[in-house]
């Protein structure tokens, strides 16, 4: 009863804690703000993004108009910048619930040629405008076929018959509810939020306040009249009505004519709660396929897993029971007539060729596993929302850099253990460890963004933001990864259930070559995986928001126990085959499902991204894909490694042999 009454105060504290950490700190984008009327709203633009070619530009880089005081970089997190989201101030603002019509934002100067050859080019590229209000992006319907589409932001314009239109005016509408706990602090700004919210009264006065729920545009094309123009100063109202018809176009661009610019904004009340703003977003096409195609995936997968795995135990447990029956005589004679796994005894626990790059590779799919299934765990209990963007990336970051400890306990370990407890050669193979697979992930990101610097795309990470990753990897990853590997050169060794003959026993020439066997495992993990690739791809190449965190993660697990069935039957077949070179063959039964990731990847490209142009779009997509399938390769070899080494241990302790 006592140590129940100490769990009890125990749980009592960690929850008080968690309800002082909920009022210090807030997810980003979690809480409400509330305005007064009148009250002004700052619009924010972010990159400019085409899913034709994949390479963000900065909205500023086209000749719109740019705000008076200039034009200034909102706050970013690691996440949005390594992400290619560059969120700048603009000109356009709004008060609250004041419907406002024709008003005219600026007139560019003349079109230079570059200027008006750049802007066709973009509307050739189908590049999107993204705009940001109270951090939700502005949402764009269209009618197809009898269907509403749903697309974020809108396009720079349109080209007709060899003609191109500019979308020039934007018509606005900004859903509101009325705010609901007048006594909130009024000042809680996010990044993409009003830096300073006025306030309307006193703190605890009746006043009504609203909260942003929603944000829509329609752009369209509208032809200004050049002595409309005249004397005309930002914000002032147009002189004659502007009839906004998206479905027709009238202001072509031509060189050197200038651009007008200007907007119409009406607030529209609705009963929508702040906690579900996000789901016009989330409201992805053909949900129905996803939720069914993934639910008939779990269930078949675990279907032929849970047969694999009962046919097996069944296989290896008759084989023992049979053996360890037979008395003393029965066995010595039974042993003059082995077959199958026994007859390696002497053999299975032989250092595989190049160990120390095994104990790498093991490592850091240690370290990536960890990372993907904390991360995931985390979004899909709700901490890293579309609302808060660069979280997820800024996220993945943090945990795998510590998580080096990890990595460096288990390569160290593991290392130990194939060389008897030895202690030699700890530090390099922690050095290993750690520059591995950062080390491959620098070199393809720095040949990317070379890509990138070339076409002068806010992609590029900046050269300081470079210098900071460095520092991250050096000072933390490092450092910790070593810590790691001096408790890994500390814990006891595994011992080994039998001994090593010294002279290793010849392998039988085999019916059908093992790599055979090995790259065909692959297909049945791959099979968990392969529907939901499709949605998060689309997410990734397509701009679409991810948000089914929560499937992912019964994917993620599903996908592990599959890679270390799918490994534990492949090396049973070899050591019955008397084939006593399991390490790699392990490793890559289950790591062999990144090649069928990167083919579909190939094809992906090919029938999912038509569009895509050029030979700098398909070598960003190809090297981030290459990228991906690394990791995965890792982190998927591991587990059938770890698994089938456990395999092996137990079923060699578990059966007396001389």
């Amino acid at each position: 009863m006592e140590s129940f009454h100490k769990f009890k105060i125990w749980v009592l504290l960690i929850f008080m804690a968690f309800s002082q950490l909920g009022q210090g700190f807030y997810l980003p984008g979690s809480y409400p703000h509330k305005y007064g009327i009148g009250d002004y709203l700052t619009m924010k633009v972010n990159s400019l993004t085409s899913i034709d070619t994949e390479i963000p530009y900065s909205y500023y880089s086209l000749p719109f108009c740019q705000p008076k005081e200039g034009i200034k970089d909102s706050a970013e997190n690691l996440g949005e910048l390594l992400m290619g989201d560059r969120i700048e101030n603009s000109p356009y603002r709004f008060k609250m619930y004041t419907n406002e019509t024709d008003i005219f934002l600026c007139q560019t100067k003349p079109l230079s040629a570059d200027e008006f050859k750049l802007l066709k080019k973009r509307i050739d590229e189908m590049y999107q405008v993204n705009v940001i209000l109270d951090n939700l992006p502005a949402i764009r319907y269209t009618k197809k076929d009898g269907f509403m589409l749903r697309w974020t932001g809108y396009p720079v314009g349109v080209k007709v018959q060899d003609a191109y239109y500019v979308f020039n005016h934007l018509k606005f509408t900004v859903l509101v509810n009325k705010y609901e706990d007048t006594n909130v602090a009024r000042v809680m700004g996010t990044g993409d939020a009003a830096e300073v919210i006025p306030t309307v009264g006193n703190s605890g006065s009746d006043a009504p306040g609203y909260m942003v729920v929603g944000f829509e545009v329609v752009p369209c094309s509208f032809p200004h009249n050049a002595d409309s123009l005249k004397n005309l100063k930002m914000y002032d109202k147009y002189p004659t009505p502007i009839n906004c018809d998206p479905g027709t176009v009238a202001m072509a661009i031509k060189e050197n004519e200038p651009l007008a610019f200007t907007y119409e904004v009406s607030f529209v009340e609705r009963d929508i709660k702040w906690p579900s703003r996000w789901d016009a977003y989330l409201k992805m096409e053909g949900a129905k396929v996803h939720w069914f195609s993934i639910l008939n995936s779990l269930m078949v997968i675990t279907f032929l897993a849970g047969i694999v795995l009962v046919i097996f135990l069944r296989t290896v447990r008759r084989d023992l029971a049979r053996y360890e029956e037979l008395d003393k005589e029965a066995q010595a004679q039974m042993n003059e007539e082995l077959s199958g796994w026994k007859l390696v005894v002497g053999d299975v626990f032989r250092a595989p060729s190049n160990p120390a790059l095994l104990c790498v590779m093991v490592g850091d799919g240690v370290q990536i596993l960890g990372m993907a299934v904390v991360t995931i765990l985390f979004a899909a209990l709700g901490f890293m929302s579309p609302a808060s963007r660069g979280t997820l990336i800024t996220g993945m970051l943090f945990f795998y850099m510590v998580l080096g400890i990890a990595a460096g306990y288990v390569a160290v370990r593991m290392w130990r253990t194939i060389f008897c407890g030895d202690h030699k050669g700890w530090i390099s193979v922690s050095w290993k460890v750690a520059c591995f697979f950062p080390g491959v992930s620098f070199l393809i990101l720095t040949i990317l963004n070379f890509l990138l610097w070339g076409s002068h795309s806010t992609g590029a990470i900046p050269f300081s933001l470079f210098v900071v990753l460095i520092l991250l990897w050096f000072c933390i990853s490092v450092p910790l990864t070593l810590v790691g590997g001096y408790f890994g050169a500390k814990a006891p060794h595994i011992e080994y259930p039998v001994r090593t003959n010294q002279i290793p026993r010849e392998i039988p020439p085999q019916k059908y070559p093992s790599w055979l066997l090995v790259l065909g495992a692959g297909t049945l993990p791959f099979g968990t995986l392969f529907i939901e690739l499709f949605f998060i791809m689309s997410s990734i190449w397509m701009g679409r928001v991810y948000y089914v965190f929560g499937f992912l993660f019964i994917v993620l697990i599903l996908l592990v126990v599959v890679c270390a069935e799918v490994s534990l039957v492949l090396t049973y077949m070899h050591l019955c085959v008397e084939d006593w070179k399991w390490w790699w063959k392990s490793f890559f039964a289950s790591g062999s499902v990144a090649i069928y990731i990167f083919l579909y990847s190939v094809n992906y490209l090919i029938f999912d991204l038509k569009s895509l142009s050029g030979p700098v779009s398909a070598t960003l997509y190809l090297g981030y894909s290459l990228f991906m399938v690394l990791a995965i390769m890792l982190a998927t070899g591991t587990v059938g490694f770890l698994s089938s080494f456990w395999f092996v241990h137990y079923l060699f302790s578990s059966v007396k042999l001389d």
